[in-house]
C-alpha cells in the first residue's frame, strides 16, 4: 500500500515512516501540509495519515484534498494531540477514516493502517 506520511515533528515522521517500511509500505513523507497536499495531487496515495496542525496548509486542508481526489478513494488517518476533540470532530464531518490521539503506540497506528489493507483487499 501506498501511504502519504504528514507530520511536521521530524523524529515523529521519521518512527511512522520506519515503522510503516518494516510493514511492507512504500512511504512517501511530507514535513508541512503544502507538501502533503502537492504529493496527494502528484502520487495519488491509498492512505494518508496527517497529523492535524501543521505549517502552511493544516491536516484538515489535506483531508479535503484527499476526499476531494476523483482518481481513488483515498483514506486518511488523523493524528492529534491531546485537547483537539473539536478538530476530531471537523475532521469526520470532512471524511475522516480515523484517528490516533498523540502520544501513540507504532503499533497501534500499525495496526489500524492493517484494518485499511484488510478492508481494501476484500473490496471488489
Amino acid at each position: 500500500m501506498r501511504i502519504l506520511v504528514a507530520e511536521d515533528e521530524p523524529i515523529l515522521l521519521k518512527t511512522i515512516h520506519l515503522r510503516l517500511i518494516k510493514d511492507g509500505h512504500e512511504v512517501i513523507n511530507a514535513a508541512d501540509g503544502k507538501q502533503a497536499i502537492q504529493e496527494i495531487n502528484d502520487k495519488g496515495p491509498d492512505l494518508v495519515i496527517t497529523d492535524i496542525m501543521m505549517p502552511f496548509s493544516s491536516g484538515l486542508e489535506v483531508l479535503n484534498c484527499a476526499k476531494q481526489n476523483i482518481h481513488k478513494k483515498i483514506r486518511v488517518i488523523m493524528l492529534t494531540a491531546m485537547g483537539q476533540e473539536n478538530m476530531v470532530i471537523e475532521a469526520f464531518k470532512l471524511g475522516a477514516d480515523d484517528y490516533v490521539t498523540k502520544p501513540f503506540s507504532p503499533n497501534e497506528l500499525a495496526m489500524r493502517v492493517r484494518r485499511f489493507e484488510l478492508n481494501n483487499a476484500v473490496r471488489p
